[in-house]
């Protein structure tokens, strides 16, 4: 596979990938952020979700469990708010992504892909609050990670 080097060719990557594949590639995007995330509870589902093994009910507990807390840590648009909590809540929607049931997926919708705009807008967000310019954008992070994702085979 060439390789990752723009958004375009990261979408048309995950396209390819079977359900599980998608998962797993996502949960490595949220896993990059997880820094910015407060709850244990969606840490252990972003551990689950990078299990190949992990088990169809093992996988829905983690789902649960990370759509819950994106759910009610969600504010509105426009308000003023803390950025550090808006960076937590859209790690949380970057594992709730990865870990979304292939039943409840629309057609066009990606896991890995939807990950990686969460896990962006995570990283946007708490730059909100820091003075530091990250050396390496997220998205091009991203593209080192499916790299080396497609590398693994």
């Amino acid at each position: 596979m060439p390789k990752i080097q723009n958004d375009q060719e990261l979408r048309e990557a995950v396209k390819a990938l079977d359900p599980q594949r998608q998962r797993l590639l996502g949960a490595r995007f949220a896993q990059g952020v997880a820094s910015l995330l407060g709850d244990e509870r969606v840490r252990r589902a972003i551990e689950t979700a990078l299990r190949a093994d992990a088990a169809p009910g093992e996988l829905e507990d983690a789902y649960r469990a990370a759509k819950g807390y994106a759910t009610r840590t969600y504010t509105d648009c426009g308000k003023d708010t803390d950025w550090l909590a808006q960076a937590d809540h859209f790690v949380a929607a970057a594992v709730a992504a990865a870990l979304t049931p292939e039943a409840q997926l629309a057609e066009r919708q990606n896991p890995a892909w939807k990950a990686a705009v969460q896990a962006r807008m995570a990283v946007n967000c708490a730059m909100m609050e820091s003075e530091e310019v990250a050396q390496v954008s997220e998205a091009e992070r991203q593209y080192a990670i499916a790299n080396a994702f497609f590398a693994l085979g």
